[in-house]
């Protein structure tokens, strides 16, 4: 089973010496993380199983139960093709890059086995390779894409939500509201498929008696994953310091740029499907949602509580911020004051950082070992 966070261009791509710092701090804590003796091995397994029961497993579980309607959506929208029919089909896309986006940092275990998380999202996609893909495959009608089972055996770039959001709202996608868009349809229906059937594995791994979970909150000499304690806890705090490093990095600097005339929309995720902004909100709301969950203040002492509150009310910032620049892409842009909104957003983000990697690990005893990148 595969496991960790692996080594991947998602990670890359920093700017700014005050980000840059966060972002060195955080990898320290990220790759070099062990536990002080302050806390026991019970505190933490306790904590992981909270973060199991009361997010994690919720958390795949609404992503399958949206990729259940998107199914169903999409059959609807080839069998009746129609506005409605169109408008019902985007709607539930948009809810599944948002149940997506909640729980997307939690990027090892099921979710890495099979190429499942590109066969998700291919993303980014700089030199628009699944672009060309979907677009060849439409204009050559090819059968085999339309095949749930032989389209999960093809490119990552043609079977998943990048993929179905060409196809649902990318050039000639109207068509679908008539028999003119039958073949896209189709391979639209199979993408929703194979996306339904990818969410229901990740969902039952992660409720497996003997799966996933039993294993992250077990850990010893014996387990094949996680020998000890601050091993299972480097992965809890490897979700919030590479979850926080994808929203600002990626995300948003894929497409903000340090100025306007650097700005590039259209290498935003979901651009087409405006779903930009709600999947950048509903990334740091998982995040914040499993900071509650696993309910860190608990571990903290008398004066340490301020840490808790501080990433608290950044969330809150963070997650105030994008709401107010909630449009396309190309809107916020062009739109200095919501562009304002999105770059303070982009802040908040290195101040959250700094708070999980530095202050936090402080708080709890956890500390950082040496780094390749020490003196970069």
């Amino acid at each position: 089973m595969a496991r960790g966070n692996s080594p991947s261009p998602l990670w890359g791509g920093v700017r700014g010496g005050g980000v840059r710092r966060a972002r060195l701090a955080a990898v320290f804590l990220a790759t070099c993380l062990f536990l002080a003796p302050t806390l026991s091995a019970h505190a933490e397994n306790a904590l992981i199983a909270r973060t199991i029961e009361g997010f994690v497993r919720p958390a795949y579980a609404a992503f399958h139960e949206t990729t259940g309607r998107l199914d169903a959506a999409a059959e609807k929208l080839c069998a009746e093709p129609s506005e409605n029919s169109l408008a019902a089909a985007r709607d539930s896309y948009r809810a599944s890059v948002t149940a997506w986006s909640r729980i997307e940092a939690v990027r090892f275990g099921p979710v890495t086995e099979q190429n499942r998380l590109e066969r998700i999202l291919f993303w980014p996609d700089r030199k628009s390779i699944g672009l060309k893909q979907v677009q060849a495959a439409i204009a050559e009608q090819d059968p085999s894409a339309t095949d749930v089972t032989a389209l999960g055996g093809k490119s990552v770039a043609m079977q998943g939500l990048g993929a179905l959001e060409f196809v649902l709202f990318g050039t000639g996608a109207d068509d679908l509201a008539s028999a003119a868009g039958a073949y896209r349809c189709s391979y639209g229906l199979a993408i929703a498929g194979n996306l339904d059937s990818i969410a229901a594995e990740v969902d039952a791994a992660w409720t497996a008696p003997d799966g996933i979970a039993r294993q992250w909150t077990n850990p010893g000499p014996e387990n094949p994953l996680y020998r000890s304690d601050a091993e299972a806890m480097t992965e809890l705090f490897n979700v919030f310091v590479h979850g926080l490093e994808m929203v600002r990095d990626v995300r948003i600097n894929g497409f903000l740029g340090k100025t306007p005339d650097s700005d590039k929309p259209k290498q935003a995720v979901y651009w087409r499907s405006a779903a930009t902004v709600p999947s950048l909100r509903a990334d740091l709301q998982g995040l914040s949602d499993l900071f509650k969950v696993a309910d860190f203040s608990g571990q903290l002492g008398p004066d340490e509580g301020w840490i808790a509150q501080s990433i608290a009310f950044e969330f809150a910032n963070a997650d105030a911020a994008l709401k107010a620049a909630e449009a396309p892409p190309a809107e916020i842009l062009e739109d200095g004051a919501r562009r304002a909104k999105l770059d303070y957003a982009r802040l908040v983000t290195s101040s959250l950082s700094e708070l999980f990697g530095v202050r936090l690990a402080a708080a709890l005893g956890l500390s950082a070992g040496f780094s390749s990148l020490d003196g970069d």
